[in-house]
């Protein structure tokens, strides 16, 4: 069998034609004498290439192709259009057709036209089916990595939302890989061809987000000295993606809400409209519905960024994923850095899997990368992976690490958890504290330095409780 067929036209002689000439080519065909029937047969069954016409009574073969494109947007159109709709045809093309051919047409041509159009479907739908056989088989998913049931409810609402065109918000905490789950939305749907555009809303100067997002004239602000481009044209016929949207200010909020309901924005200090074609993927680690009891988030933008909810798990989800996920970060780490393989050691990776790992992801794979440029052995230990040496922050001091002779004898805790936790949390104090001496205590460059936002360095500060005595001075994040 070639492929699945659906020939629609409200004229029964060009229906049983078009069905005698394809069903001789090996296809499997179905007909339908109306657009209204066509989408009934569309939802009972399964189609690789519906051909249309253009002009039908009741819904036409625009509408159709619309209703179709909502339910299926992977399935090829192709348009018959009349002599002089041409016009017609060309805004069908936008609108998601394949292709389109005028009456009265060539049966060789448009023979030609649908064996294209089949074979491009068929290898498209095969290379799917191999990614997902490769994903059942090696539990890498778009650069994700995971066999746990909590991950593959995940990589299930990537492959269902991906082909659509909805607003998706992606929920999680810091480092477990939102933006790699927006990647993946993204590089597997529709717009795959055009810009990713990723936009950390924590990241800018509250003067300054609306200017990002949407560019500016010239001489719109002091220091506007030319016009400039935002990120929402950057992204036009592609993907936006919005992280820690939480932090938007709430002017900028209720902007947003106005693009995402016409499709069109002005520039900072313009009055000239622009028209955009943008999907909206928004990402945060903090509690929206909190904020909008507090008046922080607007609840009318809330429900248009929330069509799709994807919540990523944190690592203690999903502790069975750890041991895979320290052999591909151990592995790659090698390889870029031009080192011989290494391995963990069996007591390290159970301590891998132990520990509470509160930068998820982001910190498991920031500690495999340092104990492996650090550690001269072929064999990492856990002493050694959570040694001062490496991200374990012991400065040097191997008995302070996990199962060390002065953490066994100077403290007295139930469970090997509880002192793994207790170790960790000891660890990031004085990873964070160490950033900030070295910069002076400025915020802003001891957060750049470590690789990670002012404001969730910030925020790090206050759960770990860094005051600056700690420091050793006042901490400033305005300094540069």
């Amino acid at each position: 069998m070639k492929g699945r067929l659906l020939i629609v036209d409200d004229e029964r002689g060009i229906v049983v034609a078009l069905k005698g000439l394809f069903t001789k080519e090996g296809y499997e065909v179905e007909t339908a004498d109306s657009g209204e029937q066509a989408l009934e047969k569309f939802k009972g069954g399964f189609f690789d290439v519906v051909i249309t016409d253009l002009s039908m009574k009741g819904m036409d073969g625009l509408q159709l192709l619309k209703s179709l494109r909502e339910f299926d947007p992977t399935t090829a159109v192709l348009m018959i259009t009349a002599y002089g709709t041409q016009r017609i045809a060309v805004e069908a093309m936008k609108a998601g057709a394949e292709d389109y051919l005028p009456k009265p047409f060539d049966n060789d041509e448009l023979r030609l036209k649908v064996r294209r159009v089949m074979e491009t479907q068929l290898l498209r739908r095969a290379h799917n089916r191999l990614l997902e056989q490769v994903r059942l088989e090696t539990g890498v998913f778009e650069n994700m990595i995971g066999r746990s049931r909590a991950m593959m409810t995940v990589f299930e609402a990537i492959e269902k939302v991906a082909p659509t065109d909805v607003t998706v918000l992606v929920r999680g905490e810091s480092g477990t890989g939102k933006e790699l789950v927006a990647r993946a939305i993204h590089f597997r749907g529709p717009r795959a061809r055009k810009p990713f555009i990723a936009v950390n809303c924590a990241a800018f100067a509250r003067e300054l987000v609306e200017s990002e997002l949407f560019g500016h004239e010239k001489g719109a602000f002091t220091g506007a000295v030319a016009r400039r481009e935002g990120k929402f044209e950057a992204a036009d016929g592609g993907t936006l993606f919005l992280d820690e949207i939480g932090d938007m200010p709430l002017e900028t909020q209720a902007k947003l809400l106005r693009v995402l309901q016409e499709k069109r924005f002005e520039r900072v200090g313009g009055n000239q409209p622009l028209a955009v074609d943008v999907r909206i993927i928004a990402a945060t680690n903090q509690d929206l519905e909190a904020r909008i009891s507090q008046g922080r988030f607007r609840e009318d933008l809330y429900y248009r960024i929330k069509v799709v909810e994807i919540r990523v798990p944190p690592l203690r989800e999903r502790r069975e994923d750890i041991p895979q996920m320290v052999q591909h970060f151990m592995s790659d780490a090698c390889h870029r850095f031009g080192l011989p393989d290494k391995q963990l050691a069996p007591g390290a990776m159970r301590a891998c899997v132990e520990a509470p790992w509160r930068g998820n992801a982001r910190a498991l794979k920031s500690t495999i990368e340092q104990a492996v440029i650090l550690s001269s052995a072929a064999e990492i230990t856990a002493e050694e992976l959570f040694s001062g040496s490496s991200p374990g922050g012991t400065h040097g001091n191997p008995e302070r690490a996990p199962g060390g002779r002065a953490q066994a004898e100077s403290e007295t805790l139930s469970t090997f958890r509880e002192a793994k936790e207790k170790f960790v949390e000891q660890w990031e104090r004085d990873f964070f504290v160490s950033a900030l001496r070295a910069t002076g205590g400025n915020i802003s460059r001891a957060a750049e330095r470590v690789g990670m936002y002012r404001q969730s360095f910030q925020q790090k500060m206050r759960e770990l409780g860094i005051s600056p005595a700690d420091i050793g001075q006042t901490p400033n994040c305005d300094e540069n």
